[in-house]
């Protein structure tokens, strides 16, 4: 990925998704002393990681909280409106994942989250517990592409009207009992696909 950004060492690059701070540090090492990079993420503890591993580089890096879908505002904010090379890294970050409170992993019992940005107000909470079966069952087919769509947003009505769904370990087990004992005997974990479309849906990836 570095190599293809083609550094110029007083260049203007800007890391859309800092997460860590791994892209931006490579990109910063190959930097004089008039390059800069712009790193963007919504995720605050993505930021105060990136801050301290960056650190070093000093005025170098600028590190702006937000998405990088606001990149070009954001940027003029700054007054730049050119760049030498953009690195986007997309998805969910390791980070997120091996944090198990914020409710990304299907290895982990965690409340019910998946926000990358925990300012904004829906959560997997409200995906699970507010969405019509039908919305579920569409988003689990688009963004899961989910044989078991329909049967999984089914039973996760079904579940939710005795309680709340409020953990990612019940959501797994609801998802468990909609799919064939010997489908989920291959083909990996069987939250997988679920739990992508939720976290997709919830901060508006696509």
């Amino acid at each position: 990925t570095i190599e293809g950004l083609n550094i110029k060492p007083d260049g203007i690059y800007v890391d859309g998704t800092l997460g860590g701070g791994g892209h931006a540090y490579e990109v910063c090492r190959r930097l004089g002393e008039k390059g800069s990079i712009i790193g963007i993420d919504q995720d605050e503890a993505a930021i105060e990681a990136a801050s301290v591993r960056l650190k070093d580089f000093g005025e170098k890096v600028t590190i702006i909280r937000s998405n990088y879908c606001d990149m070009k505002s954001k940027l003029h904010e700054l007054g730049i409106d050119k760049v030498d090379g953009i690195v986007l890294d997309l998805g969910v970050s390791s980070y997120q994942l091996d944090t198990a409170e914020r409710g990304f992993s299907y290895r982990e019992d965690a409340p019910l989250d998946m926000r990358m940005d925990q300012r904004n107000a829906l959560s997997a909470y409200e995906v699970v517990n507010d969405y019509s079966e039908e919305n579920l069952s569409r988003i689990l087919h688009e963004y899961g592409e989910e044989r078991f769509a329909r049967k999984i947003a089914h039973n996760i009505c079904v579940s939710r009207q005795q309680a709340p769904i409020r953990t990612t370990g019940e959501l797994i087990e609801i998802i468990k009992r909609s799919i064939p004992a010997k489908i989920r005997a291959t083909g990996g974990h069987p939250a997988k696909r679920t739990f992508q479309a939720i976290r997709i849906e919830v901060n508006q990836e696509l």
